[in-house]
């Protein structure tokens, strides 16, 4: 098969961000010598529906070096970055993504993907296990399993495996304590105040910013918000998150109540509809709205196009929409990840750590699938391993129980 890209003359301006990103991910490198001996990965074939950018390409890399043949797509339209999907296509990848695909071309650039009957998948978001499970069973007549990077992706497939539907088995790296402690709080973070920042070239600090979920994305990013001079509005629908963000110093109220109010919202909540028409109409003028959940329903996009009295192109990757109240509302990067369709996403540094975890727990499916089934939670010995080779990287080292203390701790002391 193949690659389907953009544009191949961009495969060296590509090759310059991996190897950039290559440098800043130790723990990839540390496994990719180890990975080069054992070959964990020979003769598979491993599909990866991931945002396509230059990290995810290293991952990509490092499959191909423990001897899988690769096959890579984006995970969202508007992320792929076809400078690194052409530098990938050119090292041996099977590549079927570019940036802007419309819906129909993302949907069979996955299918295309998946054609190659795979024997491993990576999903970021659930679209190759909703393909695999609704639509083309034919083509998962190989499959071990897999695992999902993301907390919306985690959802969907709780929810199938809770009906009995899911017919494979999948590890929720998202649920991991080195994935969402860091990745999601630290990563989402700063990478969304850098799409933010990048795309508006407005200032953060003295602004009333409303953010939508206090999840840990949502704590990362209130966190770095307050830190830029930002006085910050949490909106929640469970109480216990509701407090704790109360606790944390920011202010709590509905959505309904924080609509007049900011100047800036940032959705991260993995649900649909959190920001409605009826809230646009009551916002200021000017009020800039933005997405941070994985797919483009937080913000009603489409009811808001439907909405408008007139909709422009206010600036690069910003949409300026005018509502019938008169007031204007300005949209970045059509509602989608604000991180990666208007950014480069998480950090090398972070990445570096949900990468290990994701191809670590990809090699413990290759190695066990035929006992495993359902969503499957990350093995934690894999989640201390990836946490031990970090602290290596940082250059730290941590104390050891004594055998007197692990007998006094009992089993709270077993993996320590």
């Amino acid at each position: 098969m193949q690659s389907l890209i953009r544009d191949g003359a961009l495969a060296a301006q590509g090759a310059e961000k991996i190897q950039w990103a290559r440098r800043h991910m130790p723990l990839l490198q540390r496994l990719e010598e180890e990975f080069l001996r054992e070959k964990p990965f020979e003769g598979l074939r491993v599909a990866m529906s991931i945002h396509l950018e230059a990290k995810t390409a290293r991952a990509a890399l490092l499959f191909q070096a423990g001897g899988a043949q690769v096959f890579a797509t984006g995970c969202n339209p508007l992320s792929t970055q076809d400078d690194v999907a052409a530098a990938l296509a050119g090292q041996g990848v099977t590549v079927s993504a570019w940036h802007g695909a419309t819906e129909a071309e993302y949907h069979d650039h996955l299918v295309r993907t998946l054609s190659c009957k795979p024997h491993l998948i990576v999903d970021d978001g659930g679209d190759l296990a909703q393909i695999l499970l609704d639509q083309r069973p034919d083509l998962a007549e190989n499959l071990m399993g897999g695992g999902e990077e993301t907390t919306t992706g985690v959802m969907r497939l709780k929810a199938r495996a809770a009906q009995g539907q899911l017919a494979f088995p999948m590890i929720c790296v998202n649920d991991a304590r080195m994935k969402y402690l860091f990745d999601n709080r630290y990563g989402t973070g700063q990478s969304v105040l850098d799409g933010i920042m990048r795309t508006t070239n407005l200032i953060v600090a003295g602004k009333e910013v409303v953010v939508a979920g206090y999840g840990w994305c949502g704590k990362g990013a209130s966190m770095r918000l307050k830190g830029m001079g930002a006085r910050v509005i949490v909106c929640e629908v469970d109480p216990v998150k509701a407090v704790e963000a109360a606790m944390d110093g920011f202010a709590v109220m509905t959505m309904d109540q924080a609509a007049p109010r900011g100047d800036l919202f940032l959705t991260v909540t993995g649900c649909r509809d959190v920001i409605t028409v009826e809230h646009m109409v009551r916002m200021k003028d000017g009020a800039v709205l933005c997405n941070a959940g994985h797919f483009d329903v937080e913000v009603d996009v489409k009811g808001l196009r439907q909405a408008a009295v007139r909709s422009w192109n206010a600036r690069h990757n910003i949409q300026g929409f005018e509502l019938p109240g008169g007031n204007t509302v300005y949209l970045l990067a059509q509602g989608r990840l604000v991180n990666l369709a208007a950014g480069d996403g998480h950090p090398a540094e972070i990445m570096d750590i949900s990468f290990a975890l994701q191809v670590l727990c990809a090699r413990y499916m290759a190695r066990n699938h035929r006992r495993l089934s359902g969503a499957v939670p990350v093995p934690p010995e894999i989640d201390r391993q990836v946490a031990r080779m970090k602290l290596e990287a940082l250059g730290m080292d941590i104390d050891q129980l004594t055998p007197q203390q692990r007998a006094y701790l009992g089993e709270e002391a077993q993996g320590l």
